[in-house]
């Protein structure tokens, strides 16, 4: 099990991330041209999610993809959360997200 970081170390080390109100958790907002854009980076991001045993909250409405990160068994944000927050900032520059 990892140990909680924080989400105010986590942001520090990431772009455009910021803290969850009320809770160890760190969140971002993405847009996308379209739907499909938006779906094609869900799915590249769920298998690695998958392969990490680590998955996010996120919701999706056409091309804005909503994420909240925090690891629920180590009860906030830790190392985990920071790597998979910058695999998904990877693949939304890949996706020409804004």
């Amino acid at each position: 099990m990892s140990s909680s970081m924080g989400a105010a170390k986590a942001v520090a080390q990431l772009k455009g991330w910021k803290a969850v109100d009320g809770r160890d958790a760190i969140s971002k907002n993405y847009t996308f041209a379209d739907f499909n854009a938006a779906f094609g980076f869900m799915t590249r991001v769920a298998l690695k999610a998958d392969k990490m045993d680590h998955h996010p909250e996120w919701s999706n409405v056409y091309n804005k993809v909503e994420v909240v990160l925090t690891t629920h068994d180590a009860g906030g944000v830790t190392d985990k959360d920071v790597t998979l927050a910058a695999f998904m900032d990877e693949a939304a520059r890949d996706k020409a997200a804004g």
